[in-house]
């Protein structure tokens, strides 16, 4: 039995000109392993763009699987998400350039929907390869967690993901999606494009073990 995953990135916003996760999802997406599909999308990075696309997405593709990449252009590692918060606190507009009103994504639900995925394992998945990856509990203020909070409403649900995970990665340089494919090189923690491709085959892999087993 076939299973599916999708793959979701972000593009460009505010304070990031460019922005890897679309890149990757795509190349990640190209990748073939018996007994699974996958698909890519790369959001605009936008509120209004992730409740438009992600709903119609997962009745397209019906993922048994939905792992979503995000930017965090501060941070060396990479960091798997354990929740989405509830909460609008962002000050920076996004692509659109839209702040959305009011403090909550959805008022009167919960402070927080845990996602649905052991994220441990991915982050072991990820540290057999030789790179720096840990938990978090926070998956920022912006876009991001928007979207994990949405994907997390639509877990379960009727053509719905039975996992979900959130990824946030490090920046690399736009130069660096054009090296040759393979690549391997010695920098640490990952700051490479071959670097971010070989974590989230990692995390596919492991994703679909989980599916399986």
């Amino acid at each position: 039995m076939t299973s599916t995953i999708l793959l979701t990135g972000f593009g460009p916003f505010p304070g990031a000109p460019f922005n890897p996760t679309g890149p990757l999802v795509r190349e990640l997406a190209r990748r073939n392993s018996p007994g699974l599909r996958r698909a890519a999308h790369v959001f605009t990075t936008s509120y209004q763009t992730v409740d438009r696309e992600l709903p119609a997405l997962v009745a397209r593709e019906q993922p048994d699987a939905l792992i979503m990449f995000g930017l965090a252009g501060r941070c060396h590692h990479v960091r798997i998400e354990t929740r989405a918060r509830n909460a609008l606190t962002g000050r920076v507009a996004d692509a659109h350039g839209h702040l959305p009103s009011g403090h909550m994504i959805a008022p009167g639900e919960p402070a927080t929907l845990r996602l649905a995925v052991s994220a441990p394992r991915l982050v072991a998945a990820v540290r057999a390869t030789g790179l720096s990856a840990a938990l978090s509990r926070n998956a920022g203020d912006y876009v991001c967690n928007y979207l994990c909070w949405r994907a997390s409403e639509a877990t379960g649900q009727d053509g719905g993901p039975r996992l979900v995970a959130f990824v946030h990665v490090p920046n690399v340089h736009r130069s660096e999606v054009r090296r040759r494919r393979g690549s391997r090189l010695r920098q640490r923690p990952p700051a490479t494009f071959a670097d971010l491709v070989l974590a989230g085959e990692a995390i596919v892999r492991a994703m679909l073990v989980m599916l399986t087993h």
